[in-house]
């Protein structure tokens, strides 16, 4: 092998694996001489790599940490694992999974041969997720194309579908992208409405770059996190809830989204929640129900009420044969 940067691409790969290479047998798999592998780490070590070797009978060659990361060469089957874990956790928005994850599958499907992503897609489309229905599922190709956009700086077209139903056309400036956990949201500068706004991201279809940059304008409020927090406040009433959970406060911790707030234990098998949300009183009634097991709620009185209306309809939908003797008598008239 005389292409000197083909085989230096194919030394490091060899160094990725997690195992100590001697000398002798890198030699062989690249068909040179001992020699010339040593300059080649020398040549690895001179662009930053952290390549640490070893003495004696034994001794070889790995790669090590560093102070920074280097390009990973990823073989198919690696590649196509990591594009499908993240496109997952990118298109359910699982808790705990943000904008970097976003930004490292669009650049990730950015350079895969046509090849591999066809493999992603086919997979992608054959497995279905089982999520816990607190939020819509989101395109991830949507979100990939609105990363890059943010990164590159470049303005974007989509058509957008608002809570009333209406569909209107925008053209934004991208700033960022924000998880809440169960929702994406872009934060964006509307050129239309000249003016600040925060996208439901699975709301939006049809998005594509147009290839005009801009230079980012700055926030009313200096971080995209709390520009949202501070959207949402004005669309939705804060609501004060007090629930106690028959149930251990790890049991019903991973049952709610971590941003609904800390649980206080009140015995070996029950807990407390106080917290204050912004979400929908309705949202809030459905999250508490999924959380299945028993619950009372003490506050406020509309929530009292909403869980009273759902309990009823929620009764009333399984049908009289369901219902205790005492109802099913009365639905019956006797």
């Amino acid at each position: 092998m005389t292409d000197t940067p083909a085989r230096l691409l194919n030394l490091l790969s060899l160094l990725q694996t997690p195992r100590e290479w001697p000398g002798s047998e890198l030699a062989d798999r690249l068909d040179v001489s001992p020699r010339t592998i040593r300059r080649d780490i020398d040549r690895l070590r001179d662009l930053g790599y952290p390549v640490e070797a070893s003495r004696g009978a034994v001794g070889g060659y790995r790669l090590v940490a560093g102070t920074a990361m280097p390009p990973l060469l990823l073989d198919d089957e690696e590649a196509v694992a990591i594009a499908v874990g993240l496109r997952a956790g990118a298109g359910h928005a699982i808790e705990g999974v943000d904008e970097a994850s976003v930004r490292a599958l669009a650049k990730l499907e950015q350079v895969l041969p046509s090849r591999l992503r066809h493999r992603v897609s086919v997979l992608q489309n054959a497995t279905v997720p089982l999520t816990r229905g607190d939020g819509a599922t989101i395109d991830p190709q949507t979100l990939t194309v609105m990363a890059s956009a943010v990164t590159g700086r470049e303005r974007l077209r989509f058509a957008y579908r608002a809570g009333d139903g209406a569909e209107t056309r925008r053209q934004v400036e991208p700033y960022r992208l924000v998880s809440t956990g169960w929702r994406w949201y872009l934060v964006a500068y509307d050129l239309k409405r000249e003016a600040w706004r925060t996208f439901r991201v699975d709301r939006v279809s049809d998005p594509y770059p147009t290839g005009s940059r801009f230079t980012p304008r700055e926030l009313p409020t200096g971080d995209a996190a709390e520009f949202l927090s501070s959207s949402m406040a004005r669309i939705k009433p804060e609501l004060a809830i007090d629930v106690s959970f028959a149930a251990p406060a790890e049991f019903v911790t991973s049952r709610l989204p971590a941003s609904i707030g800390p649980l206080e234990p009140t015995g070996e098998h029950s807990c407390r929640l106080r917290a204050t949300l912004s979400g929908s009183l309705e949202w809030v009634a459905v999250r508490l129900a999924m959380v299945d097991c028993e619950f009372t709620a003490h506050g406020p009185a509309q929530l009292l009420a909403y869980l009273n209306d759902l309990g009823g309809r929620l009764t009333r939908a399984a049908g009289p044969s369901t219902a205790p003797p005492a109802e099913r008598s009365a639905a019956q008239g006797g």
